[in-house]
């Protein structure tokens, strides 16, 4: 199935999750001078315009990036960082413009750093190209990012952060997407993987961290922020899992997420913080 288009989503409150928690991985593995691989299985686009047709069906970012766009108080200084990231994508004050998870990276990554970017939907791709075909340090593939994450590791850099977003079109993306980082892992260990999820039935969610609990696999953390009840209907959290983390970011959304769950949805808001599996 490729019906799944991100715009219609662009800068909901997953997207401020899981933006936030990957430029702080980008921004931590940056710091050392040695060369970084960057690995984006599900890329889509690369960027989205808010007031589009498409975003503004839903206008599903008034919950996520709408929400904090102006905020005029102290941020939590993971939250700040994305913002002025978010500003630096839009030309003026007026919110207008979202970036994509690939943005981020080529943002982030240095002159030396590489990334593979992988999409099917044939317009994302398009779009993909076009927004990141010139940049030497990127490549951009109409191929199956799950068949990917294994193919294209271990990286020559022997350093690499792979962000596996798949749209959970098919129920087996969950299971798909745990053995996949599972096989991936055993292909180079050392590397950072972060694995988005949606909260839409609770029980999958249950298994996918219980198959990762069984994994074998060390230092694994989960963050997850939600804006409802598990009980109501929808998209209600979402939640980054994360295989090697840098060790500041259990700590950075300590101090973040309780923020995010207040001002994205107040006395409804949630979030989790667990380690999975010990280092």
């Amino acid at each position: 199935m490729l019906s799944y288009l991100h715009s219609f989503h662009a800068g909901n409150f997953a997207d401020v999750l899981k933006h936030l928690v990957s430029s702080q991985i980008l921004s931590y593995l940056t710091q050392k001078p040695k060369p970084l691989f960057y690995l984006d299985t599900h890329s889509g686009s690369g960027g989205f315009q808010l007031q589009g047709s498409e975003a503004q069906k839903n206008r599903e970012f008034l919950n996520g990036i709408g929400k904090l766009w102006q905020l005029n108080e102290t941020l939590p200084q993971a939250v700040q960082q994305y913002l002025e990231l978010i500003q630096t994508f839009n030309p003026g004050e007026e919110l207008q413009l979202y970036p994509g998870s690939p943005w981020f990276a080529q943002t982030l990554l240095r002159e030396h750093d590489r990334a593979n970017l992988f999409e099917l939907h044939p317009r994302e791709y398009q779009n993909c190209l076009a927004n990141f075909g010139k940049d030497r340090r990127f490549k951009v593939f109409n191929k199956d990012g799950f068949h990917a994450c294994i193919s294209q590791l271990p990286p020559k850099e022997k350093r690499g952060y792979i962000l596996m977003d798949p749209p959970y079109e098919v129920k087996d993306d969950y299971d798909t997407a745990v053995n996949t980082l599972i096989k991936a892992y055993k292909k180079f260990a050392i590397g950072t993987y972060a694995l988005w999820y949606p909260v839409v039935e609770r029980r999958r969610i249950d298994r996918i961290e219980k198959l990762f609990k069984d994994s074998g696999i060390r230092n694994i953390q989960l963050f997850e922020l939600g804006i409802a009840k598990d009980s109501d209907k929808g998209m209600t959290s979402s939640g980054m899992i994360v295989i090697n983390p840098p060790w500041t970011l259990k700590q950075t959304m300590q101090e973040t997420l309780p923020f995010l769950a207040d001002r994205l949805a107040g006395a409804k808001g949630s979030f989790r913080i667990q380690q999975l599996s010990d280092e």
